[in-house]
């Protein structure tokens, strides 16, 4: 609890002498939580936070201003912001009761005039982006830190909540067909890859499986992984009739991907591992 500190003296035609120091403690009256709704991210992902003051005293506190710092840290001699606020405004409960949003500015985010009631309490809600100032490695942390600082306080209350790099792949899958337009009767390729803009690979234990029902249904197939034949059954299905096709799971693995930070901005570049499928055949 914050303290103080008092001395006192005494003049006189005598000179001037002091009294003893006195110490004293302040009990604050308003407390600070801070949480997340998940306990980790990956890049693109949007993060919930939610701010809780409780005010234990008989009087209302007034004109708050609560600042969160979006995780600021310095590089090259600016400062970056691992987080972007999704929208201008913070969710405002009194007690339990939706009021108007607040309006936020940023960066950092910063809310005024938050009043907590005697006795009572406040919630703020608001949700921030990941963006490429986060780091997407495993060891990849987020520390956020909200102030709550205001006339009536004796002192500022902090209070800070940190997320992980979510070690996990983040898999996408992307398809092209050569040649276009294609002639009848004739030959055609789909390209299907697989991106792994993940920390983590995506292994055949995870069960990765590529599924397509060709129309038109295509004849003499032939299908490769990474430039390595697959075969029928081992490596895939195929129902000519329907044009049915699947891969076994498990046979299609994706590296993770790479990550470098930019030594100037600071932001993260991804290159994302990749399978690349491939399946030939005849209309």
């Amino acid at each position: 609890m914050p303290t103080f500190t008092n001395q006192a003296t005494l003049t006189s035609s005598f000179g001037v002498s002091s009294s003893n120091v006195v110490t004293g403690s302040i009990v604050q009256v308003l407390s600070l939580q801070k949480s997340v709704l998940g306990g980790d991210y990956a890049a693109g992902d949007t993060l919930t936070y939610v701010i809780s003051l409780i005010n234990s005293g008989e009087t209302a506190v007034h004109d708050l201003t609560v600042t969160d710092d979006l995780g600021a840290f310095a590089f090259g001699g600016a400062t970056v912001y691992p987080l972007t606020p999704a929208g201008d405004t913070v969710g405002y409960y009194v007690n339990g009761e939706e009021q108007p949003p607040l309006a936020a500015a940023q960066p950092p985010l910063t809310v005024t005039g938050v009043a907590v009631p005697a006795g009572g309490s406040v919630l703020l809600i608001y949700r921030a982006r990941v963006n490429d100032f986060a780091s997407p490695q495993t060891a990849g942390v987020i520390e956020n830190t909200v102030t709550v600082d205001g006339p009536t306080l004796s002192a500022p209350l902090t209070a800070a909540v940190t997320v992980t790099a979510a070690a996990r792949p983040v898999l996408t899958l992307g398809k092209t067909v050569t040649p276009n337009p294609v002639t009848e009767n004739g030959q055609l390729t789909y390209t299907l890859t697989v991106e792994n803009s993940g920390n983590t690979a995506a292994s055949a234990g995870d069960s990765l499986a590529v599924g397509d029902t060709f129309s038109p249904v295509l004849s003499g197939l032939t299908v490769t992984l990474d430039g390595a034949p697959l075969t029928v059954n081992t490596g895939y299905t195929y129902d000519a009739a329907t044009g049915a096709f699947a891969t076994v799971p498990g046979v299609i693995t994706v590296p993770a991907a790479t990550f470098t930070q930019d030594e100037t901005t600071g932001r993260w570049l991804t290159a994302p591992g990749t399978a690349v499928l491939q399946i030939t055949g005849t209309l």
